[in-house]
């Protein structure tokens, strides 16, 4: 491997530094003599000294800067620490750490990472594209802050998200980073907090119209296809409305999905297949109550319907076997304020009040009285109201089903409608569980539950794996489908004893080239592959992972090369 690149510039390249691993001859060669201490040392040893900083840290937003504070300066020795346990290392870099270092992205910043696009650019957009270094970009995960996680409009703030997926699609399916770009597309905030905080990174105005907000991401993503013709756009944390409505705007033109639509559907679906395994049930046999009818809640319900369909049942018949609640109530067809993606899920049913409140007649909450009513085998919180899931809802679900299957997905920690501990002890044992964060195993009357989580991360990883190594066209709820129908495959009859819906994120790497493999396949049996299609299709994604090692010998390009 070659570079133009010499002395103290290439030092503070973090793609290209090795640090202390450099050999003498690269030195001699690159011009960086008398720059390092005066050793070569492996990666192994460089590991040790990362391990004994990260030791010294006492919480995990202290981790979380330091190893930003790594990857700025060392991208490999990163992405070799991240790998080396992902289960110990992702909950840092990512989920839940992520939340708080949002929250103080303005006061943590050191160093701009990605790029920021702000709505004052507009009519430039395509010219600022081309001021990112790498040509051959290959995804954008883009937010404009405006949903992120359970924490709302945080702005320019949000800029944490899309940085830290992308270090996902690396770290966890072996995506090569340099083709990854983050993006903040900033079109102010209507937070008042951050608008008045002196340290705010970004465009200090209220977000604009929506009409004007669509006009702004229409440039964006047509620059995009002239810019990067081989990039997938990864939509992240956009208001409700605006993800499915932008969503459906662009993805039958261009390459892109919603994670938080799709991936969050298709991770929840893996979880839904192997709780039915436990239970011994059908999809189609179920009875779906959500709380929640955000982007995630009818995307999740959504690709049910389309998972049914895939078995034969009718599409009015799926939907029925589905109800959501908003926050002003069941979703039903009586209601004159819902959003064009909620009218689908709208059932000839008596309006509600909200699901928090209480029925005056008798004085239980509303859900539980929908619980009664409906009689879900699976209830599935998307709500963002932490602790939602009370004793008696739970009580009630266990009523009903021998084996209630009871996920709670919002974020962060303090979001999610119920912690297992309470969901194994309200249900006597008997819930199967998931969450949006890893908890630790319960200990409940002799039993050891391993709590599921329901991470997007065992999906978008490997569809973005599929989608690299193919170059696919566009990418299809079909995809999703099958990444978690190959999640869900994963894991052990024994780990289905454990109360374990997905495979140890320990193994990560080699679950998401599994799934990758049989998204790809689907990918060329579609005819969406830019690609000769190979023999061995597992093999074939191999080929194409990351691996955080240094080139064997660094040196100087000439103008020959």
């Amino acid at each position: 491997m070659s570079t133009t690149i010499r002395g103290i510039d290439l030092l503070r390249d973090s793609s290209l530094n090795k640090s202390t691993a450099f050999t003498d001859t690269e030195k001699q060669t690159l011009g960086i003599v008398g720059l390092l201490p005066d050793v070569t040392e492996s990666i192994e040893t460089q590991f040790s000294r990362v391990m004994l900083q990260l030791e010294t840290k006492t919480t995990d937003l202290d981790r979380f800067i330091y190893l930003m504070s790594l990857l700025e300066t060392n991208e490999t020795l990163f992405y070799h620490t991240l790998m080396s346990d992902p289960a110990r290392f992702l909950e840092i870099v990512y989920d839940p750490t992520i939340a708080e270092a949002c929250l103080k992205f303005d006061q943590i910043f050191r160093r701009p990472r990605g790029m920021y696009l702000s709505i004052t650019r507009k009519g430039h957009i395509k010219n600022v594209l081309r001021n990112w270094p790498v040509k051959d970009v290959r995804f954008i995960c883009v937010t404009t802050g405006g949903r992120i996680l359970g924490l709302g409009d945080i702005g320019a703030n949000g800029m944490g998200i899309p940085i830290g997926k992308l270090q996902l699609y690396t770290a966890a399916a072996g995506v090569p980073p340099q083709g990854l770009l983050p993006i903040m597309l900033d079109a102010g905030t209507n937070n008042e907090t951050y608008l008045q905080d002196p340290l705010y990174l970004g465009v200090r105005q209220r977000r604009p119209a929506t009409e004007e907000l669509y006009a702004f991401v229409d440039e964006f993503v047509d620059a995009v296809q002239e810019v990067f013709p081989n990039c997938c756009l990864h939509f992240e944390d956009w208001n409700g409305i605006d993800a499915v409505n932008l969503l459906a705007r662009y993805r039958h033109k261009v390459s892109c999905y919603n994670d938080d639509i799709q991936g969050t559907a298709s991770v929840t679906l893996a979880g839904l297949i192997n709780a039915l395994k436990i239970t011994g049930g059908q999809l189609k046999e179920q009875r779906i109550l959500f709380v929640g009818a955000g982007s995630a809640g009818t995307g999740l319900a959504n690709l049910i319907v389309s998972a049914l369909v895939d078995q034969g049942v009718a599409i009015d018949d799926a939907r029925k076997q589905i109800r959501l609640f908003d926050s002003h109530g069941l979703v039903v067809s009586g209601r004159t304020d819902l959003a064009a993606h909620k009218l689908p899920f709208a059932h000839k049913l008596p309006p509600t009040k909200p699901f928090n409140h209480l029925d005056p007649a008798t004085e239980y909450p509303i859900l539980l009285g929908a619980i009664v009513d409906f009689k879900p085998t699976i209830l599935i919180g998307t709500s963002t109201i932490g602790k939602l899931f009370s004793r008696e809802i739970v009580e009630g679900m266990s009523a009903l089903n021998a084996r209630p299957i009871i996920f709670a997905m919002s974020n962060p920690t303090q979001k999610h409608e119920c912690v297992p501990e309470d969901a194994y002890a309200w249900s006597k044992g008997t819930a199967i569980y998931a969450g949006g964060v890893q908890f630790p195993p319960v200990h409940f009357e002799g039993w050891t539950f391993l709590p599921s989580q329901a991470n997007n991360l065992y999906v978008f990883p490997a569809v973005g794996m599929a989608i690299y190594a193919t170059k696919a066209k566009r990418v299809t709820d079909a995809m999703f489908i099958e990444a978690a129908n190959a999640v869900a495959d994963q894991v052990t009859p024994d780990q289905l004893k454990l109360g374990m819906l997905y495979p140890p994120q320990s193994n990560i790497l080699e679950v998401e080239i599994q799934t990758a493999a049989r998204v790809a396949k689907l990918v060329f049996d579609a005819g969406l592959a830019r690609v000769n299609r190979p023999k061995d299709m597992v093999a074939f994604i191999r080929g194409h992972v990351y691996k955080p090692e240094y080139a064997a010998e660094l040196g100087v390009e000439t103008a020959a090369d």
